[in-house]
């Protein structure tokens, strides 16, 4: 007996997907891949264009009751010194790099296998991929998400911009982020004009924003502070801050202004103390290996401090 001719069109009848589950399973993981390929590359060409409004290590603080403060400040504006501190204290090779410092990766490596504080290798380009589209912590799954932000900040921001973000978002203390508010919180003024003995110390609140003040009067932090500020000379003599201004106007070297109101308690003023920080909670944490001093004897005995001097603690934690 004949089967009954359907009156449902062949064009709109709906045909039973004949695929296994394990081949639909790897059509939907190929899918996600691919829109989360296509979504990464939107959001970094939208940020090209677009300040980060918020970001999840933001969202961790608004939720902990500790606010969010942050004044974004364009590249052109903020002082000389302070990009000049941040290359100084974090990455020596940022503009000479295309967003990994190999060597330093490995040379953390060799000492975090032979035991003792964990510390890394990032460089500002991971730092800045990992606090405008990541999270902190996170492990291997985060580091490779982190690398794969960083390679495509490399090539569709450049490193005029990946300044611009890092030390506009880059954590300066509790619930403060940016070296804008940074400034305004422990000096009384605006980052557009800043001493280069301001600009080091607030970098060397950058890898442990949460524990350390710039305004404290000893601890590890001014030591710290001290070697950044002979090293701003040597970025400087050297340009190893030229591709951020590369094309532009660098901005004019003004005096900060005189701040007559004593600045006021700070919360987590407490934290610093003459001894260094105790170990992270967590092994993820983002060290760069030490920064290289100048090549010349004279430069050297300059920006070396004395044996008694030498901070007992590493640079950076992303």
């Amino acid at each position: 007996m004949a089967r009954p001719k359907s009156s449902i069109p062949k064009y709109k009848r709906r045909r039973r997907d004949s695929r296994s589950w394990p081949r639909r399973i790897v059509g939907w993981i190929v899918k996600l891949i691919l829109i989360f390929l296509l979504g990464s590359v939107l959001w970094v060409l939208a940020y090209r264009f677009i300040n980060p409004p918020i970001t999840f290590t933001m969202l961790s603080d608004v939720f902990a009751g500790r606010g969010a403060m942050r004044q974004w400040m364009p590249i052109s504006e903020i002082d000389r010194d302070m990009v000049r501190a941040a290359i100084a204290a974090e990455d020596s090779k940022f503009c000479t790099h295309h967003g990994f410092d190999y060597q330093a990766i490995e040379n953390a490596m060799q000492r975090n296998a032979s035991g003792g504080r964990i510390r890394g290798g990032s460089t500002i380009s991971q730092q800045t991929a990992k606090n405008a589209f990541l999270w902190q912590n996170g492990g291997y799954f985060r580091k490779g998400m982190e690398a794969w932000f960083t390679f495509l900040i490399e090539n569709l921001w450049g490193k005029r911009r990946i300044m611009e973000v890092y030390l506009n978002l880059d954590e300066t203390g509790i619930g403060t982020y940016g070296v804008n508010a940074g400034s305004q919180r422990y000096f009384g003024h605006d980052a557009g004009a800043m001493t280069p003995s301001e600009a080091a110390r607030l970098a060397a609140v950058f890898p442990l924003p949460k524990k350390r003040g710039a305004v404290a009067p000893q601890g590890f932090t001014r030591r710290y502070g001290n070697i950044i500020a002979a090293r701003i000379g040597v970025v400087g003599r050297d340009g190893l801050d030229t591709c951020i201004y590369k094309g532009a106007t660098a901005p004019v070297n003004k005096a900060p202004p005189v701040v007559a109101k004593k600045p006021r308690p700070l919360p987590g003023e407490e934290f610093e103390t003459n001894k260094p920080p105790p170990p992270a909670e967590t092994s993820d944490v983002d060290e760069p290996a030490p920064q290289p001093e100048p090549t010349t004897e004279a430069n050297q005995q300059a920006v070396q401090p004395p044996p008694e001097q030498q901070p007992t603690e590493p640079g950076n934690a992303g």
